[in-house]
């Protein structure tokens, strides 16, 4: 059964993140709030927790799973960025942003694309999961909580635990999310941004205009 946490979404009680942070260095997997929506989450480097991730949100090898990390330096350490792409990521993050850049060494290979070598990164703006995130010290493996067979995130915890209790170790209840899926910007194609879904992220902030 999945522990549910209630926490305060401005002021999160840290014994209960130490108590998630330790579950997920223990293999589990968790549902946290961000600034989108729910994600599902667990440990880069754990490769059964990785499979077991994607049986939850019912996704093969091929769809693109997303590293949350704490800020831009950490984003740097995993994926290949170039001064241009620096400044676009400067401006997007913290936000409600998803970038598909091509993946360093340090990505394990079988998380990447498997015929693009590339990763999908953001810096979420919600203090819950930063706060998560410098206690774990290192990115979390995610993907939006949509379960399988559906197509729109759940964003109630309670009905999170009703639904998904025997697969996850933990849920985080930080109250509502927005219920609205990041902007994913591709830049491994070339020099241009490549917009794959309009969400959350106003392409304004970030200076561009993009079909």
């Amino acid at each position: 059964m999945a522990q549910l946490f209630e926490v305060h979404p401005d002021n999160p009680q840290p014994r209960f993140l130490r108590q998630c942070a330790q579950m997920l260095q223990a293999g589990g997997i968790g549902a946290i709030p961000t600034d989108s929506s729910y994600a599902f989450v667990c440990h880069l480097n754990d490769k059964t927790a990785a499979e077991a991730l994607r049986r939850v949100r019912g996704v093969d090898d091929k769809h693109h799973l997303t590293l949350l990390c704490r800020d831009l330096s950490e984003l740097a350490t995993y994926a290949m960025v170039d001064n241009r792409q620096y400044r676009l990521l400067k401006l997007a993050t913290p936000g409600a942003y998803t970038f598909i850049l091509p993946a360093t060494k340090e990505v394990p290979r079988r998380l990447s694309h498997p015929s693009r070598r590339t990763i999908g990164l953001r810096v979420p703006e919600h203090r819950v999961t930063q706060e998560l995130l410098a206690l774990f010290g290192e990115p979390l493996l995610s993907t939006t909580l949509i379960p399988p067979g559906e197509s729109e995130p759940m964003n109630d915890a309670g009905e999170v635990a009703e639904r998904l209790d025997r697969q996850l170790q933990f849920i985080l209840d930080a109250g509502a999310c927005p219920a609205q899926p990041t902007t994913v910007l591709d830049l491994s194609q070339g020099e241009e941004p490549m917009l794959v879904r309009q969400g959350r992220g106003e392409l304004a902030r970030l200076g561009l205009q993009l079909d």
